[in-house]
């Protein structure tokens, strides 16, 4: 029987190299029907790189019973590959410039009134702009989720007391959390097939800091207040305690310190321990220092930071100088001072339209009076 190299008709009739693996590469030795003698058997397309070729005699010398029952042999030793993988769906982001416009350190939301009253205003707006806090016009704050591509994901919109800085759970409150994505779906500003893909919150700031040691904690807010108390870290959320899995194959090559809430340590334990690939420690300081009372509350490591704060044992960072404009306490544009001077000379209509459009472009009056009269 003649033995020939498969003559090519397509990327069919080209397969994986046994030698090197590379796919589409390897040419069968065939017979007269097209029938190959051994998926082994054949040429690789890259002879300098990889150079295998075994052909239809060195493979009956090495296996002489083949001869008479090549067919039975091919079909007994044929290497089932598995199926191919659909081609993943690619990741739908939220718009940039939705981020840019919400992250405006002259509005103020609940929760970093609450920062500001611990912190001190120039660290929070220094916070404000590395974590990309936004604000609603309710003056909720919106947990964007920035991957380490700088591409938004979604955003958590959460509401926060401004005096204890503890979340809002009545639930007599109305959209007590929410996502930027669903308000956008709802909204007709993103298509309804866009799907969710999530990230660790913060994950942005892993490309500034390629050295330092990432600190991993459930919520939002332990992270961003944490960053100021703890610097030595890099601060990043999981979302919740459930959230230990596939977020985090972004932090493979880089050395993890897991912080769980007091009543997550035994289960990011056993997470983590499951984690391929990953340097992660899972710390056991409030596990073992925690009072019944603070179990109660269940408590965070921010929690306990902010404990030591009032009671002096904590020293507050320094509120450094910055050149970003003061925060300022008021939520929408027709709240703002500077519009609030001029209000009164504007007709009613018209001073929503003013306002958004002296705080879009920073706009402040200078010289305010009636105009003359004629």
């Amino acid at each position: 029987m003649n033995w020939s190299l498969e003559k090519y008709t397509g990327m069919k009739s080209r397969h994986t190299c046994p030698a090197c693996e590379r796919k589409r590469c390897f040419t069968l030795y065939v017979n007269e029907d097209g029938e190959p003698l051994n998926p082994a058997v054949g040429r690789c397309d890259h002879e300098s790189a990889c150079g295998y070729h075994y052909t239809p005699a060195q493979y009956f010398q090495d296996h002489p019973e083949a001869s008479d029952n090549w067919r039975d042999n091919f079909m007994s030793t044929v290497i089932k590959l598995p199926k191919k993988k659909p081609a993943p769906k690619p990741l739908c982001f939220i718009p940039s410039d939705l981020v840019t416009r919400s992250v405006n350190p002259k509005y103020q939301s609940a929760f970093t009134r609450f920062l500001a009253s611990i912190l001190g205003p120039n660290n929070t707006l220094r916070l404000i702009d590395e974590y990309r806090l936004g604000v609603t016009k309710s003056g909720d704050v919106i947990f964007f989720q920035i991957d380490v591509h700088g591409r938004c994901r979604t955003g958590k919109v959460m509401k926060y007391d401004p005096e204890s800085g503890h979340r809002i759970k009545d639930e007599n409150i109305g959209g007590r959390v929410n996502w930027v994505h669903s308000l956008m779906k709802r909204s007709g500003a993103l298509k309804p097939d866009w799907e969710l893909t999530q990230c660790l919150f913060g994950e942005h700031l892993l490309s500034k800091c390629p050295g330092r040691t990432v600190a991993l904690v459930e919520s939002e807010k332990t992270a961003v207040i944490c960053s100021a108390l703890m610097p030595e870290y890099v601060w990043l959320a999981t979302g919740g305690k459930s959230q230990l899995g596939d977020k985090l194959n972004v932090l493979k090559q880089r050395t993890i310190v897991a912080f769980p809430d007091v009543d997550g340590y035994q289960e990011w334990k056993k997470k983590a321990s499951e984690l391929p690939g990953l340097r992660i420690t899972v710390s056991d300081y409030l596990e073992n220092t925690a009072t019944p009372e603070e179990r109660e509350a269940h408590i965070d490591i921010a929690d306990r930071l902010i404990a030591q704060l009032q009671d002096g044992t904590l020293v507050p960072p320094e509120d450094c100088p910055t050149e970003t404009p003061a925060l300022s306490h008021y939520g929408t544009p027709l709240e703002n001072p500077d519009f609030l001077q001029i209000a009164q000379y504007i007709s009613p209509e018209y001073q929503g339209v003013v306002a958004v459009f002296m705080d879009e472009l920073g706009l402040v009056p200078i010289d305010v009076r009636p105009a003359s009269q004629n």
